[in-house]
């Protein structure tokens, strides 16, 4: 997996006023933790975050975070916050990690055939889960798992233990859960009108529920 640089900057201050006012100084406030050592509060360029959440690898990126002059640090991004109507980013948390150390991980899941049961029987191929877990080093961390549906005909699905992993990858969802399989079309059957038909609700209007309820009671009386 490749890495990408990310300058940081270390702030002093903390709390919503400092972090809106690194917001108003197009900056995104976050905190660098992990490996051991102390908390360190930073700021960061939206620009190259953005360009890391956009990559095939997302937040399974390797980030050479260098923190003003000091020495890069290898990091992952843990989690973000962004503005749920204009979608920039309000906050950033990363992890220090460990290039020697295992780590589990989401990584997602593509397709890659065309299955005969689309092709020739006309079934649909729907994803039931769209990534798994799995754990490995970090510079063996995959940008995405390759499923292969070739051979899916509809009713027929492809588990997480038939996903085809690096040796170097173990799986850690799992191993029976379904990942993609192919179903049968939903058909709704329409009944046409022959022309001239008179609708049967039309042709035979029901009774009121009174005139119902009084034919029984004297049906019951006879």
């Amino acid at each position: 997996m490749a890495k990408m640089t990310v300058q940081a900057e270390p702030r002093s201050g903390r709390g919503k006023n400092e972090a809106r006012r690194l917001r108003r100084a197009g900056k995104v406030p976050g905190v660098l933790y992990g490996a051991g050592q102390p908390s360190i509060a930073v700021s960061m360029s939206p620009k190259e975050l953005r360009a890391v959440l956009a990559s095939e690898s997302a937040r399974n990126t390797i980030l050479d975070l260098r923190v003003q002059d000091g020495e890069a640090v290898s990091a992952m991004i843990a989690d973000w916050q962004h503005d749920p109507l204009g979608g920039a980013l309000l906050h950033l948390d990363l992890k220090r990690i460990a290039m020697d150390r295992v780590l589990i991980v989401t990584v997602p899941v593509t397709a890659a055939g065309e299955p005969p049961g689309v092709k020739t029987q006309g079934g649909i191929l729907e994803f039931v889960q769209r990534d798994i877990e799995v754990e490995c080093l970090p510079g063996d961390i995959p940008e995405h798992v390759v499923a292969d549906v070739s051979a899916l005909l509809i009713g027929t699905q492809l588990r997480a233990k038939d996903l085809k992993l690096s040796e170097r990858v173990r799986l850690v969802t799992e191993p029976e859960q379904p990942i993609l399989h192919v179903v049968a079309p939903r058909a709704v059957e329409e009944k046409v009108a022959e022309p001239g038909a008179v609708p049967e609700a039309a042709a035979a209007p029901a009774e009121p529920e009174v005139i119902r309820k009084g034919k029984a009671e004297k049906e019951e009386e006879e």
